[in-house]
């Protein structure tokens, strides 16, 4: 893979305040075409953080995991499309027409600003959780039955992007089909710490199952030397 094909496959998550996470695209941008602003950084500066690294070229990735009631889910997915960005996030288990109203709401609010309509990522389960975690919380199916089983409910619905596991993506993919944009969280090199992190993998294992977008945060903005860690796993991208 060569390495502006390596840099579109990788997302930075940018968990930091927002002059920080600026500085830091800006010194790992020739590695991460994209940047994920997740609900922390959106929480403190809003559009604000959208609009700045957009300004720095970067393709925004909204991780907002927006799941509420349909109408709700419907104006937020409209709203996040006129921001102009590239992907966001709902929740998979918000259920049928709570799907169907995002994938709207995306459709609507990208009209609206004559803008692309972004991809609707559906999230199926959370690479924090464990099976222990899904048995605690009433859920009698294992991590990859409930991934798969959400991401057919969430592509049925006119989701096009699903976020799962790097552990169940080659599921997915050979299950699925080559259609469906995967995106895997939990990526980390093969001496990386896990963190709260249950279901990981490194770069290469989440490529070779199927993975068509990695995110990846601490193991990078957490490093002693952020552009070397940068460097790193864009060369692991590259090897594929």
């Amino acid at each position: 893979m060569s390495p502006a094909a390596a840099r579109d496959r990788l997302a930075l998550a940018l968990d930091l305040p927002l002059a920080q996470a600026e500085e830091l695209y800006q010194r790992v941008a020739p590695y991460f075409a994209t940047a994920k602003v997740g609900l922390s950084l959106f929480a403190e500066h809003g559009l604000e953080a959208v609009e700045r690294l957009q300004r720095l070229g970067a393709r925004v990735f909204l991780d907002l995991k927006l799941h509420d009631i349909p109408n709700t889910v419907e104006l937020a997915a409209s709203r996040c499309a006129e921001m102009g960005v590239r992907y966001f996030t709902v929740h998979a288990t918000g259920g049928p027409a709570m799907l169907r109203a995002a994938q709207a709401g995306a459709e609507k609010g990208a009209a609206k600003k004559g803008v692309p309509v972004p991809q609707v990522l559906a999230v199926t389960v959370l690479t924090s959780l464990s099976a222990g975690d899904l048995e605690a919380i009433g859920h009698a199916l294992s991590p990859r039955e409930l991934t798969l089983r959400l991401a057919r409910l969430a592509l049925d619905c006119g989701v096009a992007g699903l976020v799962c596991s790097a552990q169940e993506v080659g599921d997915l993919r050979s299950t699925l089909g080559p259609k469906p944009f995967l995106c895997t969280p939990g990526i980390r090199m093969p001496d990386g710490a896990r963190g709260d992190q249950e279901r990981v993998a490194t770069p290469q294992e989440a490529l070779r199952s199927g993975a068509d977008l990695l995110v990846v945060g601490r193991p990078i903005y957490a490093a002693e030397d952020p552009v070397e860690a940068a460097r790193k796993l864009a060369a692991a991208v590259s090897d594929i």
